[in-house]
């Protein structure tokens, strides 16, 4: 999987989202949403265990629809 790490965070916004900045952790929490998402920089790309956890909280909570999908290379 390799996914711009800017293009997951505007992805996560966009669904709404909450984030909030500590350092190089940017934490995103939803409501809805039991799980916390805590994503950190590698370079321009997303962290693949970090995708693949964002990955499974979409799954679960049947979120992004098309959109989750294009964000994301086989």
């Amino acid at each position: 999987m390799n996914v711009a790490f800017d293009e997951l965070l505007g992805l996560l916004r966009r669904l709404g989202f909450e984030e909030k900045v500590r350092g190089s952790h940017h934490v995103f929490r939803s409501r809805d949403i039991a799980e916390m998402i805590n994503l950190q920089r590698d370079g321009a790309k997303a962290r693949v265990y970090e995708v693949r956890q964002v990955r499974a909280i979409f799954t679960k909570y049947a979120l992004g629809g098309e959109a989750a999908g294009a964000d994301e290379e086989g």
